[in-house]
């Protein structure tokens, strides 16, 4: 995309609706940055298609820096595969790199080792707030986002391609953190107040790989 991304921050966009709420209470981002699998042409872990990705950067107005991931990626080849993205930031005067993560204390202290000496500081807008609250809050804003991968273990099958909503949250086991941050969910946000258009989508297949289930997003024209 084109676009300044000098200075500022940049946001780790995952495509789901934590990053999008990071960036809706941020200020000063001026990119997203995104990794992705080219072996399948999604987005890392959520399963998004890189297209869906790029209708998003589009619609919340920023420029998009994508990182290629190898499949399968050990941690070795993750870090090799982010640090030009570092080295890149840091040469367009870059500040801060935010995460969307809310409390889970060993991916927050991973993302600070990553950035560790680089003189880019980590930031978590979103750390510690009562996920209940906050998922209530983003559905009031409305922002709307369809569940694209879950664990099967935790989650129902059903709700695979289900739009994330108050109904589907209903449904949700008494034990499941209502923004998925353990890792029961996945999302792709599609609009809400952080995007000037909303992304038509409709739901494709489902899959289920590597003890995942995975619901595809095809873009309406």
């Amino acid at each position: 995309m084109t676009g300044s991304t000098e200075g500022g921050r940049w946001l780790w966009w995952s495509t789901g609706k934590d990053s999008a709420w990071a960036l809706h209470e941020s200020d000063d981002i001026t990119a997203l940055v995104t990794t992705v699998t080219p072996t399948f042409g999604r987005v890392a872990v959520h399963g998004t298609r890189i297209e869906i990705l790029e209708a998003q950067a589009e619609a919340a107005g920023l420029p998009l820096h994508t990182v290629e991931l190898p499949y399968p990626c050990s941690n070795d080849e993750y870090v090799a595969a982010v640090h030009p993205l570092i080295e890149r930031a840091r040469g367009a005067g870059v500040r801060e790199m935010a995460f969307g993560d809310l409390f889970l204390e060993d991916v927050r202290a991973y993302r600070e080792s990553l950035l560790d000496g680089t003189g880019i500081t980590p930031a978590f807008p979103l750390w510690g707030r009562d996920t209940g609250e906050l998922m209530e809050e983003m559905l009031e804003a409305g922002l709307e986002a369809y569940v694209v991968s879950l664990d099967p273990r935790k989650v129902p099958r059903g709700m695979a391609g289900r739009p994330l909503d108050r109904t589907a949250l209903e449904v949700l086991p008494d034990d499941v953190d209502p923004c998925g941050e353990n890792g029961e969910f996945h999302t792709c946000v599609v609009a809400g107040p952080v995007f000037d258009a909303r992304i038509d989508v409709e739901p494709g297949e489902v899959v289920e790989r590597e003890g995942f289930v995975y619901a595809d997003l095809l873009r309406r024209r």
